[in-house]
């Protein structure tokens, strides 16, 4: 392999409360080419709680990686924002061999559990604007040990290397926002939660995250017509065939713990940047849902979009189509692939 080549492939792996993403990808120049992909969603409307069966999930991402015939033996793996704690300290000049020092123990001041039960990582952001530049600014994450070991377990049991963790909001800021450094607030909505948070230079400086995904959506939708789950999900189906452009009273009552979720954080990031987010870019399944974009827009006078992955990666124009179809859904495992040549 030469110094200023990369021809091997990276691949992302997104573990979810619905099942399991995989995205195999080939970094060749600047461009990102897809090698594969594949996904394993359970049946019904159960979550995975995959820490409490590494056996049996572990077997799940060894038959979705041969079924897609994945060629690489290392993958990267996602962090759960909710499960990740993150801040933005400012921390005065300091010689560089304390740096590290430094941060763990101002980290240990606001962390929510002892700092030695946590795996720290941070990374140094834009001087602020004081006129004396003694201080800069470091954006910290800290995951627990516990956690973390687990997919190290994970990843063992189904015989992978896994070669890095990282926040699903950094992988989801690669491959929906690119080199869009704009205040841009992302939406995942996924089967059981969702992650809303603030991207301003690239880094998540402000993130939220409720218990309320498309599985809770569906079964509001299945009380307020009166039918099982399964015909709640039939109704979202035969929504997005309507072609219509409005979203339906039931599902905007459904959704209203997401809504006042976003203008929370939207008045937050406000009084506390005294600047505005410029824009919001929907992921996660049910981000597909008609009408939710000009809702979303019209709600909160943002221009909305439902992010497209798929936009910086290079694949045969023949799938394309299919591709677009689901690609908000393998948002994290596509930003996770590209973060292989990092």
């Amino acid at each position: 392999m030469g110094l200023f080549s990369d021809n091997e492939s990276h691949v992302g792996v997104d573990i979810g409360t619905s099942g399991i993403k995989i995205v195999e990808l080939q970094k060749k120049g600047n461009k990102n080419f897809l090698l594969t992909y594949g996904f394993a969603e359970l049946s019904g409307f159960k979550d995975l709680d995959w820490q409490k069966d590494i056996k049996y999930t572990a077997k799940i991402i060894d038959k979705t990686i041969k079924k897609a015939g994945v060629s690489s033996k290392s993958a990267i793996a996602a962090l759960p924002v909710f499960k990740v704690f993150s801040s933005v300290l400012n921390l005065s000049k300091v010689p560089k061999k304390e740096v590290e020092e430094a941060i763990s123990r101002e980290a240990g001041e606001i962390m929510p559990m002892p700092i030695e039960d946590m795996v720290l990582d941070w990374k140094k952001m834009s001087a602020n604007n004081s006129e004396d530049k003694k201080y800069f600014k470091v954006f910290v994450t800290g995951a627990p040990k516990e956690l973390v070991q687990s997919y190290v377990e994970l990843f063992k049991e189904a015989n992978i290397n896994l070669s890095s963790l990282e926040t699903e909001s950094f992988s989801l800021i690669r491959s929906l926002l690119g080199n869009d450094k704009s205040s841009s607030l992302i939406v995942e909505i996924g089967a059981g939660t969702t992650d809303i948070f603030v991207s301003q230079k690239g880094i998540p400086v402000l993130s939220r995250s409720i218990d309320l995904g498309g599985r809770v959506i569906t079964e509001m939708i299945s009380k307020q017509i009166g039918g099982s789950p399964e015909e709640a999900e039939q109704f979202k189906r035969d929504l997005g065939n309507s072609g219509q452009d409005d979203l339906p009273e039931n599902i905007k009552k459904a959704i209203e713990p997401i809504v006042n979720e976003i203008k929370y954080v939207l008045n937050l990031f406000s009084k506390k940047r005294n600047e505005n987010v410029e824009k919001i870019v929907l992921s996660g399944g049910s981000s597909m849902l008609p009408g939710l974009t000009n809702y979303f827009a019209q709600t909160f006078d943002l221009n909305t979009v439902v992010g497209d992955p798929w936009s910086r990666v290079d694949c045969s124009p023949e799938i394309t189509p299919v591709l677009k179809s689901f690609g908000p859904r393998l948002a994290v495992a596509i930003g996770l692939a590209m973060r292989g040549k990092e």
